[in-house]
């Protein structure tokens, strides 16, 4: 690019412009280093004036594009000259034979509309929307859509115009997701409603970490969002992940009881059974969340766990005595339905689970709980006390033990 040129376009000056222009009308047509015109540079700069002035004089400027891909439009976009993409827009891209300058992607795979979106330019989307609707159909690189960043930015009516049309792209990049993983991730029960209307499809899709929309709703424990997903699609309660995880069993691993509700009141019936045979009751006593074992032993409809084995014939109770966890001990002892022999594929009860711990006795407290006329001496995680430290005298006082003694009262 002519440096006289280059000057005239960073400085907005018409006149020295056109004075050039009237003797070569081809030095328009130079380029920096990096690919740019005079047009681009003066997108970069905002002189909305300069740029209708240089079109008069050169209209194919609007279809050249730099080393990264950009059309002066997305320049203008990118660098937050709003009025003079509308501009560029308005008055040159509409032509007949230059619409293909609307829908440029640049190295990224970004159009225009994904860059008026990214930078928060949410009149400009609606306007690309409405002068070329094929502009919500292109991905990114990572396959990042406009429809996705709509949703990741809040942007409704960008959103609901995008929509409208059936062939707008929802994914949202490399990770896999779509726009309904977005919305729940934002607890936007709007969005959550449109998508589960218009594309339910949506909500059985899987991201790279094998997470639908729906087991994302339970992780986060966004209850609302739940009842919104479940109220459309009752049997997306039912899904089991790639990895095998039901949607209940990663409410477990995280004590999420009211999550575990929400699935149960509309799917009473929803798996509960991972490919190592183990239910969410192992998998709440394993991840220490007492309240959720509580939960499951004071739940009808999940009555017959208490007693189930995984594919190591461990029930929870041989878990929970394996990890020493008393209250949760405590709890399964209680249920009425409990069953203390049952017997591991080692031939174990749960009992001589302790005898794995047997090498730390002296320096860990036991307590021993009375549940239902029995005895059970398990490890106590609190601070010492006189009393513990004299259970502790010999590994012999930690022996394991169901024994049945009478209690005070009986």
């Amino acid at each position: 690019m002519d440096k006289r040129l280059m000057k005239a376009a960073t400085s907005g000056t018409s006149t020295s412009m056109y004075a050039m222009a009237a003797l070569d009308r081809s030095i328009l047509l130079g380029t920096t280093p990096q690919g740019n015109t005079c047009l681009h540079i003066f997108c970069i700069y905002g002189h909305e004036g300069f740029c209708k002035d240089v079109l008069e004089l050169e209209e194919s400027l609007i279809k050249a594009v730099n080393l990264d891909g950009e059309t002066p439009l997305i320049t203008a976009v990118r660098n937050g000259h709003v009025s003079v993409a509308s501009f560029l827009l308005a008055q040159h891209c509409s032509v007949l034979g230059l619409r293909q300058a609307i829908r440029q992607q640049d190295v990224y795979g970004f159009n225009a509309l994904h860059h008026a979106i990214r930078n928060g330019h949410k009149d400009h989307a609606l306007e690309l929307i409405a002068a070329e609707p094929a502009l919500s159909q292109a991905v990114g690189k990572h396959n990042e859509s406009p429809m996705y960043f709509a949703v990741m930015r809040n942007f409704t009516q960008v959103f609901e115009k995008l929509m409208q049309n059936p062939l707008s792209a929802s994914s949202g990049g490399q990770h896999g997701r779509n726009c309904l993983h977005a919305a729940v991730k934002n607890g936007d029960q709007e969005f959550v409603k449109i998508i589960m209307k218009e594309r339910p499809e949506l909500a059985r899709e899987a991201d790279t970490s094998k997470s639908t929309p729906i087991a994302n709703a339970v992780q986060y424990d966004m209850v609302d969002i739940l009842q919104v997903m479940l109220e459309h699609d009752s049997t997306l309660g039912y899904l089991i992940g790639n990895n095998g995880l039901p949607l209940l069993n990663i409410a477990a691993y995280r004590g999420l009881v009211a999550a575990a509700q929400k699935l149960l009141e509309h799917c009473p019936d929803a798996p509960y059974l991972e490919p190592n045979g183990s239910t969410l009751l192992h998998k709440a006593v394993f991840f220490d969340q007492p309240e959720f074992v509580e939960f499951v032993l004071r739940t009808p409809i999940l009555r017959k766990l208490v007693n189930m084995q995984d594919k190591n014939g461990r029930t929870a109770l041989h878990l929970a005595v394996a990890r020493c966890n008393p209250r949760a001990v405590a709890a399964l002892l209680s249920h009425v339905d409990i069953d203390a022999t049952l017997l591991d594929n080692k031939g174990d009860i749960a009992a001589w689970e302790l005898y794995s711990v047997m090498k730390n006795a002296k320096t860990i407290n036991w307590i021993v709980i009375p549940v239902w006329g029995y005895e059970v001496c398990v490890r106590h995680l609190g601070p010492s006390s006189s009393r513990a430290a004299s259970h502790n005298k010999s590994p012999l006082a930690v022996r394991p033990s169901w024994s049945r003694r009478r209690l005070p009262g009986e």
